[in-house]
C-alpha cells in the first residue's frame, strides 16, 4: 500500500496567522497518525512563515518511531535568524527521510523539481552529508526528467514527482496526456533503482486516478487539500478517506 504521509503545513499557518499555540501542530500530528497514516511531513522554510525549527523539533519527539518523519526543504538554504539550515535541522532530529526542493522564498508553494541533468554535481556532496546521518533522500523533480541513473549514483534513493500539473490538467477535465507523462518517467526512474514518491495538490478527487496510472508508487506527501478537507470532514475522518483511497 502506498504510504500516506500527512503534510502538516498549514496547520502551522493557522496558527501563525493568530499567533499563540493554537491549531496546536502536535496534536494534529497526533490526530493524523491516530488515524492511520504512515508518515508526518513538514516543510520549514528560513521565513519560518509556517512550520518552524521549534515545530520540527516538536513533531521529532512526539514521532519517536511511531511513523516516518520526512523533512522537505531547500539544501541550499542557508542559516537565517532561528532557521540553522536543512542539514543542520536534520543532524539534529535524524528524520527518516528528507525531500530536497529547489524553492525560493519569492515563492508561495514549490512549483518545480530540480533538473537532475544539471543539478547532479551540484547535489552530490549534499546527498552524500544527509545520508551519512543515516536520512533516506528523495529528490523533488517534474515529470519528463532526465537523470535518473547519475541520481541513483550519488545515492539518492527516491524521487517525489510534482504533481501540480496533473493536478491542474485533472480540474480541466482531462488528465491523460499529463498520466502518461508522469507514469513514464516513474516508470524510468524506478528501473534506474530509485522509489517514486508524489505530491502537490493531490487530492481526494484526483489522488485514485493517479495512483492506478503509477504502479509501485511508494508515497504520497498531501497537506493543503487534506487540511482544507478537514474543515468540513474532521481530520480524523479525512486522514482515513485517504487511506481507504490508498487502499
Amino acid at each position: 500500500m502506498t504510504l500516506l504521509s500527512v503534510n502538516l503545513n498549514k496547520i502551522a499557518v493557522l496558527r501563525n496567522s493568530r499567533g499563540g499555540n493554537e491549531p496546536d501542530i502536535a496534536t494534529a500530528a497526533h490526530t493524523c497518525i491516530e488515524a492511520g497514516c504512515g508518515g508526518i511531513t513538514v516543510h520549514p522554510r528560513p521565513d519560518m512563515r509556517h512550520v518552524t525549527p521549534a515545530d520540527v523539533r516538536v513533531i521529532a519527539g512526539l514521532l519517536r518511531g511511531r511513523v516516518e518523519y520526512n523533512i522537505e526543504g531547500n539544501p541550499f538554504a542557508g542559516r537565517r535568524g532561528a532557521y540553522p539550515g536543512l542539514l543542520e535541522l536534520a543532524r539534529e532530529v535524524r528524520p527518516n527521510q528528507v525531500t530536497l526542493v529547489p524553492d525560493g522564498d519569492g515563492q508561495i508553494t514549490s512549483d518545480h523539481g530540480f533538473d537532475l541533468t544539471k543539478d547532479i554535481e551540484t547535489l552530490k556532496p549534499i546527498v552524500a552529508a544527509f545520508r551519512e546521518i543515516g536520512c533516506r533522500v528523495s529528490v523533488f523533480v517534474d515529470a519528463g526528467g532526465e537523470g535518473f541513473a547519475e541520481a541513483a549514483a550519488i545515492g539518492v534513493q527516491r524521487i517525489e514527482l510534482y504533481t501540480g500539473p496533473y493536478a491542474e490538467a485533472f480540474a480541466e477535465g482531462d488528465a491523460r496526456k499529463q498520466l502518461a507523462a508522469f507514469s513514464d518517467t516513474a516508470q524510468r526512474a524506478q528501473q534506474a533503482g530509485l522509489a517514486v514518491n508524489a505530491g502537490h495538490d493531490l487530492s481526494q478527487a484526483n489522488l485514485g486516478t493517479f495512483k492506478s496510472a503509477i504502479p509501485g508508487l511508494a508515497e504520497v506527501s498531501i497537506g493543503h487539500a487534506l487540511i482544507g478537507e478537514a474543515l468540513y470532514q474532521g481530520l480524523t475522518n479525512t486522514v482515513k478517506a485517504y487511506l481507504e483511497i490508498l487502499s
